[in-house]
């Protein structure tokens, strides 16, 4: 009987990657986001286990959403007080905090347990060209 495959620290190789967001569509981008840190573009990808990369997002100011969804989509949050609920739409959100749109959309595709924090944790977002992670030597990858 064959042992089931299961990739040691030996085994992974993480890459830090480099992703420019300018007239990216936001699901898109967020999709091929989400599969590069669950490692699922590899051959070791085990669901269980962190075989991703680390991504830098770049540019998220200037991500763009298909037809009217820039008006219509709203995002929610609360204070955790009463009456502390507070609604923006797109726009909104994106000329305040753009990184947060990014980040949301990433955060939606990836597991709802200890896993997903912990990839979550592996991306990073700036809404301009400048990031601090140049040490780190990233790849770009075109999508």
């Amino acid at each position: 009987m064959k042992d089931t495959f299961v990739p040691s620290k030996l085994d992974l190789k993480q890459q830090w990657y480099i992703i420019d967001a300018k007239d990216k569509c936001l699901g898109r981008l967020a999709t091929k986001v989400s599969n590069l840190l669950r490692g699922k573009n590899k051959i070791i990808f085990t669901p269980s286990q962190d075989t991703g990369d680390y991504i830098i997002i770049i540019n998220a100011n200037k991500i763009n959403v298909s037809g009217k969804k820039s008006l219509q989509k709203l995002y929610f949050r609360h204070s955790g007080r009463p009456g502390g609920k507070t609604i923006e739409n797109f726009e909104d959100l994106q000329l305040r905090l753009p990184e947060r749109i990014i980040e949301k959309a990433i955060k939606g595709m990836l597991p709802k347990n200890r896993l997903g924090r912990k990839l979550f944790t592996k991306l990073k977002v700036y809404k301009g060209e400048e990031h601090p992670h140049m040490s780190q030597k990233p790849k770009n990858i075109e999508l």
